[in-house]
């Protein structure tokens, strides 16, 4: 007998094709409601496989007395009630590592937009303004220049690396000081904004780092300051950060995240300081497959009683 995994959330046709080969999957189609599938398979269900916005929570973990294991599409779990899962003896698995890489190259990317404004300047030449009006304004450069990382973990640690090419200066604010690190390294989250160019955020999702990005972080950094956002959206108090871009006491924003997707505040969308992007961190070809991959390691693991690849405790 095939194991019964539950899909929660939209995964990628490969992971997919995957599932429905090793496993007897369930999953809401054609108009059906979770609650209604539930309460014909919910007792069979030994696997949840979820991506990184449906939220798997204590009455969905308490639905399947059978589940063993919930695998999830993402590095964030903020969407997995992970502490209830570890109380009821279910595992959790992520995918970290694999997309370091895409997430740091978006955040690096997010950076140079902002600071040369390369969205707002490739529309002054579509326009014709540099025909009408000649040269825009002159841009900042990062070389010498603070840039401060919120979060050394994996992927704000390859930010940093990145980074380094360009010749700024870099410090970060953590819960902890890391010995390993080469940058200074700030106790205080509003110091560090206040002696930095560039913020860059780049912390786990959850309660203990909602709105951490508060006004006085923002005020800290400053009217010619930039925030960048690669983490989750509610890290930063979004009606705080639209009213400094507004006021002019931020300089400019890159964000990829953001407190209700898909939905954007409607100010974002006229600013010409200010990045957006679709939540794309890690949105390559490569690297969801490879998230893939590793979701499907892990339950492959669990049900042939392996060692799991990234287990979370």
């Amino acid at each position: 007998m095939k194991p019964d995994v539950l899909v929660a959330g939209k995964l990628m046709p490969h992971v997919m094709e995957k599932l429905h080969e090793l496993y007897a999957v369930h999953e809401p189609r054609d108009g059906r409601s979770m609650s209604d599938l539930l309460k014909e398979v919910a007792p069979r269900i030994r696997a949840i496989a979820t991506g990184s916005h449906y939220h798997v929570d204590a009455a969905l973990i308490d639905a399947c007395p059978k589940l063993e294991i919930v695998t999830a599409l993402s590095v964030g779990v903020d969407s997995i009630d992970v502490g209830y899962a570890r109380k009821k003896g279910v595992m959790v698995t992520n995918t970290p590592d694999v997309l370091n890489d895409d997430v740091a190259n978006l955040a690096v990317a997010l950076v140079l937009a902002t600071t040369r404004q390369l969205v707002a300047l490739d529309r002054y030449v579509r326009d014709g303004r540099w025909v009408e009006k000649g040269p825009p304004p002159l841009t900042r450069s990062i070389a010498g220049r603070q840039i401060g990382i919120v979060g050394l973990g994996r992927i704000g640690g390859e930010i940093a690396k990145k980074l380094e090419v360009f010749h700024p200066k870099l410090a970060y604010f953590a819960r902890h000081e890391r010995k390993d690190a080469p940058y200074p390294y700030y106790a205080d989250l509003v110091e560090l904004a206040r002696d930095s160019a560039i913020l860059i955020v780049m912390v786990p999702g959850g309660k203990a780092t909602e709105r951490l990005i508060d006004r006085r972080v923002i005020d800290a950094l400053g009217p010619e300051g930039i925030l960048i956002n690669v983490s989750r959206g509610p890290v930063v108090d979004e009606p705080a950060l639209v009213a400094a871009l507004q006021e002019g006491r931020l300089g400019g924003a890159g964000l990829d995240v953001f407190a209700d997707e898909p939905n954007v505040p409607a100010p974002l969308l006229m600013m010409d300081n200010v990045v957006l992007q679709p939540h794309q961190g890690s949105a390559t070809v490569e690297t969801r497959r490879a998230m893939g991959d590793l979701m499907l390691a892990n339950l492959a693991a669990h049900f042939e009683g392996r060692k799991l690849p990234s287990p979370l405790f």
